[in-house]
């Protein structure tokens, strides 16, 4: 059984801006990819509150990593230019503001390499994200919080199924929302073999963990570890 220590080490080894040094090392291509694997959702979002026409959209989400590809515009990149978060979405703004991708993509698809993009996992995500109502930037805010906090449940999931407590971690799941604080204990404790008090010591040792993977997974994206509150303070005010 990997213990909490082992798994941190696993899963938070590295920061968001550390991966971006990355891209001008031998580990460029893996680098890169790992950082499209998880934030091009949020900037998926971002381009779609902005283009009505959805393949055009794809088009672009596409073409500003094969822009990052071809162009090394990442490699740029210092931590010093604040939250990552931020610099990301300004890249893509940049990037848009050129036009590359619409007047570009018979050269992208030729000589630049695509990344593969699972765009009906996007859309979804995009649903989630989006309102009416809602500016462009704010869809990118609350589809990052999204994605950051998909990111953390599974992590928290996965340190449970290491654990062979899956089951546990199935019963007591819905108490990490606020809605779910005011689950049956009972019911829970049932489910689990155990009494109440036992079920709700349980529920609170879960969410104490559940903070602890959150703040490192937000200490990623940042320089400086005194930021992380301001920063979940900021994600969570997206969501409302």
């Amino acid at each position: 059984m990997a213990a909490p220590s082992d798994v941190r080490q696993r899963e938070f080894g590295s920061t968001d801006w550390s991966i971006v040094r990355q891209l001008d090392g031998p580990d460029a291509e893996l680098a890169l990819a790992k950082l499209c694997e998880q934030y091009w959702q949020p900037l998926y979002a971002y381009v779609r509150s902005k283009v009505r026409d959805v393949h055009k959209a794809q088009d672009l989400t596409q073409g500003f990593f094969a822009h990052v590809v071809a162009k090394d515009s990442l490699r740029q990149a210092a931590p010093d230019r604040g939250r990552f978060r931020s610099f990301v979405l300004v890249s893509l703004k940049n990037f848009m503001a050129n036009e590359y991708a619409a007047e570009n993509a018979q050269r992208r698809g030729g000589q630049h390499r695509q990344v593969s993009l699972d765009f009906d996992d996007g859309d979804q995500h995009f649903s989630r994200a989006a309102a009416e109502s809602m500016t462009a930037e704010r869809i990118f805010d609350r589809a990052w919080t999204l994605t950051l906090l998909d990111r953390v449940a599974q992590r928290l999931r996965s340190e449970h199924e290491e654990a062979g407590e899956a089951e546990r971690f199935e019963a007591l799941k819905v108490t990490l929302t606020s809605v779910g604080r005011g689950s049956k204990y009972d019911e829970i404790a049932e489910k689990l073999h155990v009494t109440e008090a036992a079920a709700r010591q349980a529920a609170s040792r879960l969410r104490k963990r559940y903070r602890e993977l959150l703040r490192l997974e937000v200490g990623r994206t940042l320089e400086d570890n005194d930021d992380i509150e301001d920063e979940i303070r900021q994600m969570f005010a997206s969501l409302g």
